[in-house]
């Protein structure tokens, strides 16, 4: 006789991803993993006197959403700080203002192609924030930084040269790539605040379905702050740490190896560079960008890509590697150990060859990056319209039959918006199905984390995992699919989010 489940999810319309066509009514539980899946009627056999039974209230049951590239601790700091994503850079600089900071005032996430006059954030704007403090406004890609005269007056000797930009020889504090990267390191948490930090965006992942992370982490507390919270049972999120490169001697010293881990915390692998972002104007193309004469540049040369692709082939680990342009694809994908079992992994590919038979690894990319490919967009500034309708071609990737997995880059992490970004792409290459969008943000994202035999679909024997949404994505209009509301977030079974 089947021992009885310890939870039920019943009055749902239940699709598993594993069959495009499969539906159930229930999904009964029983130690964090699926019992089974069937009609009400079937599922209610295994209820007994201590089952706990959850109403969905007709809602739309899916396998939780893995987020296969994001940055938990910099989703903590919009959320903690002063978050940039709004209509108009006043708003922007308003929110700056009444930010709290008592050594620095930080915000993050500005977009300016979303603003009428499409420029950076300058020095004169941010000195109207604060000229005691020093203030720092990232961009969205974290590529791009703004700063006020405190700042380049303080890191004046250590801001590198060619990443500080000018206009008549003054800083307009619009600062690129490394110097960017050194306010980062400046600006970093201390391990007590990343904690409290990585808590507030796992909240805020569970309220938008998200189950899993992929999160690529580089001279952080974050890896601690996960394992405490997981030690303490406290952390309800399936996170996958990628070490950035700069890591390489700690995680062979340590002996780290991908695929090792909990329940909660895994080792995933090492993530570097190639080239920059289109919207810094350093993503590595091999034709001028259509606003410049500049074809990018390399943030990590090629040289040095093939001795982190050598030194990470001989550790037997998996390789995640940064992306953009097509100059820097091309070269990864000569670059990348020949190793099928690894899943190495390109990151972003917004400018893929137009041949994808050699595309040998997985393509990790990001849906919510489209709204940059609609007329009138980045995109369009930076490559001109042909090269626009080119870019991120989700649904040729598929087609040349490339592991596709979805993940946000925080820009926002909100798995139904890209899935809406996707389902109503301008361009037949980058458009998929609402099936073939939540796949990649489900068995998709799992797959490039050699995690398809735990999560991804609704399946016996699986983490229980899941998301309940209010509505179908497949019966609302595509332009909304961003607007449903996420009912319920389930994690190892338990309740972690209800609306």
């Amino acid at each position: 006789m089947t021992d009885a489940a310890d939870r039920i999810f019943t009055n749902a319309e239940v699709h598993t991803l594993a069959d495009p066509d499969e539906t159930h009514e229930a999904v009964a539980v029983r130690d964090g993993r699926v019992l089974r899946v069937g009609s009400a009627y079937e599922i209610e056999f295994l209820e007994g006197v201590d089952t706990d039974v959850v109403d969905c209230e007709g809602g739309v049951l899916l396998p939780g959403f893995i987020d296969a590239h994001t940055h938990m601790e910099v989703v903590g700091r919009r959320l903690v700080y002063a978050d940039l994503a709004t209509g108009d850079r006043e708003a922007a600089l308003d929110r700056l203002r009444e930010a709290p900071g008592e050594e620095w005032i930080l915000g993050y996430g500005y977009d300016e192609s979303t603003w009428e006059d499409d420029r950076y954030l300058t020095r004169e704007e941010l000195d109207t924030v604060s000229e005691e403090l020093p203030v720092v406004a990232f961009r969205e890609d974290l590529h791009t930084a703004s700063v006020n005269s405190v700042v380049l007056d303080r890191y004046a000797e250590e801001l590198p040269e060619d990443g500080v930009q000018r206009e008549g020889g003054e800083p307009t504090g619009v600062v690129t790539e490394d110097a960017a990267e050194l306010l980062r390191m400046e600006t970093a948490p201390d391990r007590e605040e990343t904690r409290e930090l990585v808590a507030a965006a796992r909240d805020h992942a569970h309220e938008l379905g998200i189950t899993g992370v992929h999160d690529m982490v580089r001279k952080s507390d974050a890896p601690a702050a996960y394992r405490e919270l997981a030690v303490d049972d406290d952390l309800d999120l399936r996170v996958r740490l990628y070490y950035w490169a700069d890591h390489l001697d700690a995680v062979e010293e340590t002996g780290l190896v991908s695929n090792h881990g909990g329940e909660f915390v895994e080792i995933g692998g090492i993530k570097t560079f190639t080239d920059g972002s289109l919207g810094a104007s350093t993503a590595k193309l091999s034709d001028p960008y259509a606003d410049g004469d500049g074809l990018g540049e390399w943030v990590v040369a090629p040289e040095e890509l093939a001795d982190i692709a050598d030194r990470v082939d001989d550790l037997g680990m998996q390789l995640a590697v940064h992306a953009i342009g097509d100059e820097a694809i091309e070269v990864t994908l000569e670059t990348l150990p020949d190793d099928p079992k690894a899943r190495h992994r390109i990151e972003h590919v917004e400018l893929l060859p137009e041949n994808l038979d050699g595309f040998d690894a997985v393509a990790s990319m990001q849906p919510n990056f489209l709204r940059w490919a609609r007329e009138g967009g980045l995109y369009e500034q930076r490559l001109g319209a042909e090269r626009t309708a080119a870019s991120n071609r989700f649904a040729d990737v598929l087609d040349a039959d490339v592991a596709l997995a979805f993940g946000s880059d925080c820009m926002p992490i909100d798995p139904l918006y890209g899935v809406q970004e996707t389902v109503t792409a301008p361009a037949d290459g980058q458009r998929l199905s609402v099936t073939d969008a939540l796949r990649a943000y489900t068995s998709g994202a799992a797959y490039a984390g050699h995690d398809e035999d735990r999560f991804g679909t609704i399946e016996n024997g699986k983490a229980a995992d899941f998301v309940v949404l209010e509505e179908s994505p497949w019966d609302v209009d595509a332009e909304d699919i961003a607007d449903i509301d996420v009912a319920m977030t389930v994690v190892d079974g338990n309740v972690v989010y209800r609306d």
